[in-house]
């Protein structure tokens, strides 16, 4: 039978008058489980909380979203607490050693709260910390799911434009072995010095060409109209160099000289180095681009992030949304069309960086899936006159129900499927706006849905 001494002993009964122990002990039913024996199962009616007394309970259950395994040592208090809401039990309980359990029913915890008020304050507080590190782990798991969805989508966008610069290096080794070839087949041809210097000329000019690129059918006349001179002069077999050619825009007149001043042998060989010098650049070009890209991406990401710059500071909102902007960009081009109304004064707001940006990223990945990835984005940022920066996210998407929309900002909730979603994503953008002194509401209609953030403009001079 378990003394009031040994109930004094755990830290929650710690201090509290004996005729209450007393009490408790009489409501509580002593229980006895030897090692590996099940205590709790998952889906059994949660009727009771449960004290350790003596030995160790592992506990396995789905935590935040994760599954977790906790150990429950002698001294600590498990099961259903007063107030809890749990209808059933969602994890295990056995016995690692052999364990002497108090288990107090259910049905006895209004009478606790009235017999035993400090007890119920204490479990209430061991209750809320319990909240809190679900919370807690339901932000981390949150966090980590939208750093996985951006890490993906960036990997994506940096592949790109890495293969496109991959490539291009590759086929230059091939081109250039062609320049080389097509070189020594000049120089063992008698070549004047004048007939060296239209080449060059021709070279040159070729390499300076930067009219605008041609649209697909424009390109594609264009070629044909390469090839047909090709041909007309006996080079049948060069339909791939006028197909390079177009792409640069050379128009068959400036390889009219060519056949002018050579013979077919020489004419061949000078046209293959020059249209090889041709791609050659159009390669190095793409080279350029792609790396610009990359750059680009590390230049958002470093400024998303804050990399190596103060935590807080002022913050130009412009540019965090339009960072934000560019990382989301791998779901925007699958078919969102961006709206952009920004005012040409930048606004400036006192902030920790990239938590604005986790604002952003939240409402408006919600907002592409919810338009399921095709539909407008509209983007409005202006002051108004409570010397507060107004930023307006809306889409066109199908659109909040009313019943919902009382709901949208409370932790968990959510109304994606099971493992699409914590409902911690509108959570987590409210506590941000409000820790910066900001507000933020949703209104919506199918067709149209709107959110609102103010956040309190900072002095410039700050």
């Amino acid at each position: 039978m378990t003394e009031i001494s040994e109930l004094l002993h755990v830290p929650v009964f710690a201090g509290l008058p004996e005729d209450q122990i007393e009490w408790f002990l009489s409501q509580a039913e002593e229980v006895r489980r030897s090692a590996g024996e099940v205590l709790i199962t998952p889906g059994t009616t949660a009727d009771a909380m449960f004290v350790l007394l003596e030995g160790e309970i592992q506990a396995r259950g789905d935590i935040g979203g994760e599954m977790v395994t906790l150990t429950v040592e002698a001294g600590n208090v498990t099961g259903r607490l007063p107030f809890s809401r749990m209808q059933t039990f969602t994890f295990s309980a056995r016995a690692t050693n052999d364990c002497r359990i108090l288990r107090f029913p259910q049905s006895k915890y209004r009478e606790l709260v009235t017999k035993m008020p400090e007890l119920a304050e204490r479990l209430v507080g061991m209750m809320t910390d319990r909240v809190r590190e679900t919370t807690r782990r339901e932000q981390q798991r949150d966090r980590l799911a939208a750093l996985g969805k951006l890490s993906a989508g960036l990997a994506h966008e940096l592949n790109n434009p890495a293969s496109a610069a991959r490539r291009a290096s590759s086929q230059l080794r091939a081109i250039l072995t062609k320049i080389r070839d097509a070189s020594h087949e000049l120089g063992r041809r008698e070549l004047t010095p004048t007939q060296k210097a239209e080449i060059e000329k021709l070279e040159a000019c070729i390499i300076e060409h930067k009219d605008t690129p041609l649209d697909t059918l424009a390109m594609s006349d264009l070629e044909e109209q390469l090839d047909s001179l090709l041909r007309s002069h006996g080079q049948n077999d060069m339909w791939q160099m006028a197909a390079g050619l177009a792409q640069r825009n050379i128009q068959p007149s400036l390889l009219e000289t060519i056949f002018d001043e050579f013979d077919p042998g020489t004419a061949r060989a000078a046209l293959v180095r020059i249209a090889a010098v041709a791609e050659v650049y159009s390669l190095l070009d793409e080279i350029e681009s792609s790396a610009g890209r990359i750059s680009d991406l590390v230049l958002a990401i470093k400024e998303y992030t804050y990399m190596d710059q103060s935590p807080v500071q002022n913050v130009d909102i412009v540019k965090s949304l339009e960072s934000t902007l560019t990382i989301l960009n791998h779901k925007l081009k699958k078919g969102v069309t961006v709206h952009r109304e920004y005012q040409k004064v930048p606004l400036l707001v006192n902030s920790f960086g990239s938590e604005l940006n986790q604002v952003w990223t939240n409402i408006i990945d919600n907002a592409i899936d919810a338009m399921g990835g095709q539909g407008e984005l509209r983007l409005k940022i202006y002051k108004d006159d409570n010397r507060c920066v107004v930023v307006e996210i809306g889409d066109n998407g199908p659109g909040i129900s009313p019943e919902i929309q009382t709901h949208i900002f409370e932790p968990f909730f959510t109304t994606k499927g099971v493992g699409e979603g914590t409902g911690l994503g509108l959570d987590t953008a409210q506590r941000i706006v409000k820790k910066h002194k900001g507000t933020i509401q949703v209104t919506s209609k199918p067709g149209d849905t709107l959110f609102q953030v103010w956040l309190p403009l900072a002095d410039a001079k700050a």
